[in-house]
């Protein structure tokens, strides 16, 4: 557990110093190697962890590796010219992601994703709970909705460096202040509803969340 937790606090830098090299490869300055190299990463990296942890390892890594070199070696001057329009799409394409998880629950039949995972913390809910759950959960699809669309607004009619200002430095705080702000109303709210730590709920949104995205949606 204590390894574990490290391991977590180990990511926070790592994310840190990637998210200042993209800010500074987005400024115009930098080497349009480096944006390209940042913005190709995060690609290669899940489906290479994928490989590596997959039983078939030391065929698919290699193969990977290969049809990865080879399709960067025919487009890098294209990436290097346009690494931005990558940032971009990853950044959507993420955000869109977890509008559609948080979303597609909401859906008339489905339990809302906020009131599944408070009912792993707390049990069977009152219907108030419910209820409030259930508009926590439509807050956070309308949040990651507004950030996609900020993003595309922003990438379109502001300075590059103000889209990647955005991108890579208010999102989180702004997730974090939500986060805060959701958990004071719920305090008022719902006052009898015991607390559960902070490990404890991120524990459990993080496994619900993996099975839930791993999970086709009802018909």
């Amino acid at each position: 557990m204590r390894g574990a937790r490290l391991h977590q606090l180990a990511l926070v830098p790592g994310i840190l110093g990637y998210s200042l090299l993209v800010h500074y490869s987005n400024l115009g300055t930098a080497p349009a190697a480096l944006g390209a190299a940042l913005a190709i990463a995060p690609l290669l990296t899940a489906p290479a962890l994928w490989a590596w942890r997959s039983r078939w390892r030391w065929w698919a890594l290699p193969l990977l590796l290969a049809a990865a070199g080879a399709a960067v070696w025919g487009s890098w001057s294209r990436i290097e010219r346009h690494f931005d329009w990558i940032y971009l799409w990853q950044q959507c394409a993420l955000y869109a992601a977890l509008a559609l998880l948080f979303g597609r629950t909401l859906l008339p039949g489905q339990i809302s994703l906020c009131t599944r995972w408070a009912t792993l913390v707390h049990g069977e809910l009152p219907q108030n709970a419910v209820r409030y759950t259930r508009a926590v959960t439509a807050v956070w699809t309308a949040f990651f909705i507004a950030v996609v669309v900020a993003s595309v607004a922003l990438y379109a009619f502001s300075a590059r460096a103000t889209w990647s200002l955005f991108s890579n430095f208010l999102i989180l705080p702004l997730a974090v202040l939500l986060f805060m702000a959701e958990y004071l109303l719920r305090r008022r709210a719902l006052p009898h509803m015991p607390r559960a730590t902070l490990h404890e709920m991120a524990q459990l949104y993080a496994a619900e969340s993996q099975a839930l995205s791993r999970r086709p949606p009802s018909s």
